[in-house]
């Protein structure tokens, strides 16, 4: 059985090249790598399209990584009013963002994780977000084609692993986390617990281990947010 648990947030992040595509859990506050952006932003890599429905707040989340120009290209829902370093970006072209209505971005991305090529939606039919999309007409009603969105890394939140990477989530951290871990390559989860194969009951199992590649405990390491 391959070990997936890394000594340290430096050792998981370590092989992340520049202009790879990740996504980044959380939603609100609740259930960010905040541990991982850390490692990354110290790694320093860069050219990064990060996928994620908030772009931080000041310099917290993914505010450190807009701040050290990390970040070229952002996919997401709600930027957010605090996130002081994407709109400083943003406004001096820096960066770049693809919206995306927050429901739509989850099922691009779960379409992503079953493996399904594309599917319609009337959501965003008639405003900017249909812009250069597929339209037709189903059932009476006008769609638009969105694409599954796909990533290099997804850096996640939960509470408990086990040493095979079944989770757990405490909370609203079971937000974009357990979808993220299935629509990437490669899964690295920062978490506060990792426990004997046997100890989370299958029931409460959120994430399966399959879709988990890396683990690193972090539990009382806190973020400069």
């Amino acid at each position: 059985m391959r070990n997936k648990i890394h000594p340290t947030l430096d050792s998981a992040v370590g092989d992340i090249r520049d202009g790879a595509r990740i996504m980044f859990g959380g939603f609100g506050g609740a259930g960010f790598p905040n541990n991982l952006i850390q490692a990354l932003a110290r790694k320093g890599t860069k050219d990064i399209t990060a996928i994620s429905n908030n772009c931080g707040t000041r310099d917290g989340e993914l505010g450190l990584m807009f701040k050290n120009g990390q970040i070229r290209h952002v996919i997401a829902s709600f930027p957010g009013p605090h996130s002081n370093y994407f709109q400083e970006k943003l406004a001096a072209k820096k960066v770049t963002l693809e919206l995306v209505p927050q429901g739509i971005l989850c099922e691009r991305m779960r379409a992503a994780a079953a493996g399904l090529c594309a599917f319609y939606t009337t959501v965003g039919v008639g405003t900017e977000v249909a812009a250069g999309k597929e339209e037709r007409t189903i059932e009476g009603k006008r769609c638009i084609l969105e694409m599954p969105i796909h990533a290099d890394y997804a850096l996640i939140k939960a509470e408990t692993a086990d040493e095979l990477g079944n989770l757990t989530y405490r909370l609203a951290a079971r937000n974009f986390n357990p979808i993220m871990a299935m629509a990437a390559t490669t899964t690295i989860v920062e978490v506060d617990e990792i426990v004997p194969v046997g100890a989370i009951k299958p029931e409460h199992v959120v994430t399966p281990a399959i879709f988990v590649h890396r683990i690193v405990q972090a539990k009382g390491v806190r973020y400069a947010g």
